[in-house]
């Protein structure tokens, strides 16, 4: 099973759009490093451990590795640098959608992906339909969610089942 992290942007889109019922049902272990959990996560969105969302620990190393990630990057929180931290440590995919912390993991030569790729593959994985796709999105956008609304929607229009 494909580890993600991810960092608590993804989490509160994916909440926003109703979909965080069924993102546990896809074929992935979805982790947060601890950290990030307790500060940004745990008040608001402690029910997120309940569906299957994991918490993970740094290595000293990889906490170390945290704060070169501070100093080299001035965009990404410290939050975010202990998520792009956590995939480096486990060497898998890191999910966010701040364009910041994505440059950040680019940089460092990780795999990024966002919520239109969480949301297109709850369609591939036939776990939601087009329609409700739609519906999860236009949930996101009344919510206040940033995304690049024109293409979430045009991309779904290649993902019809």
């Amino acid at each position: 099973m494909l580890l993600l992290v991810s960092d608590a942007n993804i989490l509160i889109d994916i909440e926003e759009g109703q979909l965080l019922d069924v993102l546990f049902q896809l074929p992935y272990q979805f982790v947060t490093p601890d950290i990030l959990y307790y500060e940004e996560l745990d008040d608001q969105h402690g029910h997120l451990l309940e569906l299957g969302l994991q918490i993970m620990e740094l290595s000293p190393s990889s906490i170390n590795y945290v704060g070169d990630l501070v100093t080299r990057y001035r965009g990404p929180s410290t939050n975010d640098c202990f998520a792009l931290a956590l995939a480096c440590q486990e060497q898998c995919p890191l999910l966010t959608g701040d364009q910041a912390l994505r440059n950040a993991a680019i940089e460092e030569k990780l795999e990024v992906m966002g919520t239109l790729w969480l949301v297109e593959e709850l369609v591939r994985q036939g776990v939601i339909s087009v329609e409700q796709a739609h519906q999860a999105y236009d949930a996101m956008k009344t919510a206040g969610r940033r995304l690049p609304w024109a293409t979430a929607k045009a991309r779904l229009a290649t993902n019809k089942q």
